[in-house]
């Protein structure tokens, strides 16, 4: 089990990278590169190995975030190529990720349904 202060450090500096490069490259890079470059590194990071090491010490700290869903649909796709050969490649991450992406859909409608939005 991973010590909880750990979790916090890592998800911290996760997050405070990402801020980082939004402030300090201003308007040329947006939240929407950040996103997309979270979860291409994290799915790099994985793909290479360096990904888990990170998991290991930090938990749901590298877990949580947009890199940790990168680094989910990386495994995910090399678990089912083991299993299904190429068409693995394909299928693995979002098999992988099925629970994650459905609550997104499931709590984002609920929340469009019950809350009206302001402005």
């Amino acid at each position: 089990m991973v010590p909880l202060y750990m979790a916090f450090l890592i998800g911290g500096l996760l997050c405070l990278i990402g801020q980082l490069i939004m402030d300090l490259t201003k308007a040329s890079i947006t939240p929407g590169h950040i996103l997309v470059g979270y979860i291409s590194g994290g799915a790099l990071l994985s793909g290479l190995g360096l990904y888990e090491p990170l998991v290991k010490i930090g938990g749901a700290g590298a877990t949580i975030p947009l890199s940790g869903f990168g680094h989910l649909l990386t495994q995910g796709s090399l678990k089912a190529v083991e299993q299904k050969g190429l068409l693995g490649a394909f299928s693995g991450g979002v098999e992988a990720a099925a629970a994650g992406i459905t609550a997104a859909v499931i709590f984002g409608y609920l929340a469009a349904v019950l809350f009206n939005p302001k402005g």
